[in-house]
Parts: C-alpha cells; sequence; structure tokens
C-alpha cells in the first residue's frame, strides 16, 4: 500500500467563534451538469477514495438486476445507512422472513442503533447491540433475500468469490464508468472499492436519469419516495431529500456525500479527515450553483455555534472558486 500519496485537498468548509476562524475543513468537491461535464472541480476529485455507505444505492441496482424484488419502502432500506428504529428494524426483518430467512442468516457487525433518539431509547430498556440493529442490515438482508432468489449460498454471501460479489463489481464498475483497481472491506464486512469523485458523481446522476422502471431508475424512485428509511428522522440526508423536490441523496462514513438532483446534476465530496459535521455544509454551495434555491438549504449551511447557550458563531461552506 502507498501511504505517502495524498489527495490533494483543498478547504471546503470553515468553523467561525466570534471574529476567528476556529477550524477548517479540507476536501474535494466535484459538480456535473445532467450532461455529465464538470461545473465545479475543487481538490483532487479524481483521486480514488472509499465512498463507504454511499456505495449502498450502486449494490442495490446490482440487486435489482439479479431477480431481488422487493416493495419500494424495502427497496429504499435495502440502499439505507438506517437510525435502527423499530420501523427499520421490523422492515429488515420482513426482508428476511420474505426469503425464508432469520435475523441468524446475516454476517454484519453487531452495533447500536446508529441513529441518536434510536440508541438513547435502546439503551434507556438495556438492550445489547445486534446485527438487526447495525445500519447496514437492510442491505444485509437484501443480500441474503438475493442469494435465496438465485439458488446462491448463504453462509458465503460477504465471500469476494461468492456471484452476487462479482455481479456487485461489475455493476459499480459499469454505472462509476470505472475500472475497480483498489478493493477492501467496509465497516459491516462488505466489499468497498476505490472510486473517484468524479465517477460517483457520475453513478448519482445515471440514476435519476434512468428511464422509469429500470433498476437504476427504481432505486433513485424507491429512496426518493422513503427518505425516511434511507436515514431517519433528525439526520441531514433525509431532511435534504423532504426539502429538495426530487433529491436523491446518500452519505457515506468518513466524510463522504454524494447528491443527485431530478435533473441529473449531481454532487460528490468528500471530508478530508473524515468528519461528519462538514459534509452538508459543504455541498450546499455547489447545489446553490446547480440550480436549487438557496431558502431550501438555509437548515442546511450555517449551522450554528454556541457559546454560553447562545450563538457566537458558525459552521459554512466557502463560496466555491472552481
Amino acid at each position: 500500500m502507498n501511504h505517502n500519496k495524498h489527495p490533494a485537498h483543498t478547504p471546503l468548509a470553515v468553523q467561525t467563534r466570534g471574529e476567528l476562524v476556529e477550524s477548517v475543513h479540507y476536501g474535494s468537491l466535484t459538480a456535473v451538469g445532467p450532461d455529465g461535464v464538470s461545473l465545479v472541480s475543487l481538490g483532487d476529485p479524481t483521486a480514488r477514495m472509499y465512498p463507504r455507505s454511499a456505495l449502498k444505492p450502486l449494490i442495490a441496482v446490482a440487486m435489482l438486476r439479479a431477480g431481488l424484488e422487493l416493495p419500494t419502502g424495502q427497496l429504499a432500506l435495502a440502499a439505507a445507512s438506517h437510525s435502527g428504529s423499530a420501523q427499520h428494524q421490523e422492515s429488515a426483518a420482513t426482508i428476511l422472513a420474505n426469503a425464508g430467512l432469520s435475523p441468524e442468516n446475516l454476517r454484519n457487525s453487531c452495533d447500536l442503533p446508529y441513529g441518536v433518539a434510536e440508541r438513547e431509547q435502546w439503551l434507556r430498556v438495556g438492550a445489547k447491540p445486534t446485527q438487526l440493529a447495525q445500519n447496514c442490515s437492510g442491505k444485509h438482508a437484501a443480500l441474503l433475500a438475493t442469494c435465496r432468489t438465485n439458488g446462491w449460498p448463504l453462509e458465503t454471501y460477504l465471500h469476494p468469490d461468492h456471484p452476487l460479489a462479482a455481479l456487485i463489481r461489475s455493476t459499480v464498475a459499469e454505472l462509476t464508468g470505472e475500472k475497480i483497481t483498489a478493493i477492501s472491506t467496509d465497516g459491516c464486512g462488505t466489499e468497498v472499492f476505490g472510486l473517484s469523485l468524479t465517477g460517483m458523481a457520475r453513478a448519482f446522476s445515471g440514476l435519476v436519469t434512468a428511464a422509469p422502471g429500470t433498476p437504476e431508475r427504481r432505486v433513485a424512485d424507491a429512496m426518493r419516495a422513503h427518505p425516511d428509511m434511507v436515514a431517519g428522522r433528525g439526520r441531514d440526508v433525509t431532511a435534504l431529500m423532504l426539502a429538495v423536490p426530487g433529491l436523491l441523496a446518500k452519505d457515506g462514513f468518513e466524510g463522504i456525500q454524494l447528491i443527485a438532483l431530478a435533473d441529473g446534476s449531481a454532487v460528490a465530496l468528500k471530508i478530508a479527515d473524515g468528519g461528519d459535521r462538514a459534509r452538508m455544509p459543504a455541498a450546499v454551495p455547489a447545489l446553490v450553483a446547480l440550480g436549487v434555491d438557496p431558502a431550501l438549504l438555509s437548515a442546511f449551511n450555517e449551522l450554528p455555534v454556541y457559546g454560553g447557550g447562545r450563538q457566537v458563531g458558525e459552521l459554512r461552506g466557502l463560496p466555491l472558486t472552481g
């Protein structure tokens, strides 16, 4: 592995306190128009980065291509990093049950619910980490259901040599237009691929512009119809999809954010240090440049910074310079 080559990131967002800039969030960003032509390029958007959970919608496309059939709410959950609410966990369990399976078949990691309120409620009753509560359980339930549909082995569904893994790799390569050269393992146990922000923006644009009824469009439509299943109450991804009609969004650990507008314009960004708080503020200037009404984005930019119970600063995205 080459640990010495670092992407050429640039400042994307700043936090102020009083008159001073307190923190600077570096990263890379690309924004493309409906035709795929780059409109904004900041930092190093061609460098390979792991999209982490932002890859889930593309994995869902692969599963539909393999014959998986799910109601739209469950399909949105298959592409989700859900908060672990009762609805989320019950939906994942239903995907399994309808395939003749149970949570015991899951091979994702155990965790507490990801959502703050959901986690607090979980701990309040003394519940322990489980695979069903973990934010990727919808994806894993759908992976198992896909294997059941095709008669593929269940125990080894996470193995790199599994037929489903091969299909996912080829689908991701096709949708991003990039050859997969770097592969590692995500936190939940599935493969994750090194891709450029440019390729990821291209893929997300393709989801919303695909013909109705295609696997790509079905995933996009399911996520947009059920933003509460993609993340959850109080989560910025869900709130953004509710705020902007036709918008598709998916976040990923380590500061990844992918967004596509209804016309096929798209934004992909990575916060260099993996921090979560700067994702949305950094994305807002690019979304405005793509034509989104700034009034719809007011809750996602210029996030307040408090001192002594009153606002003394803000976290905001920097104006575009590329």
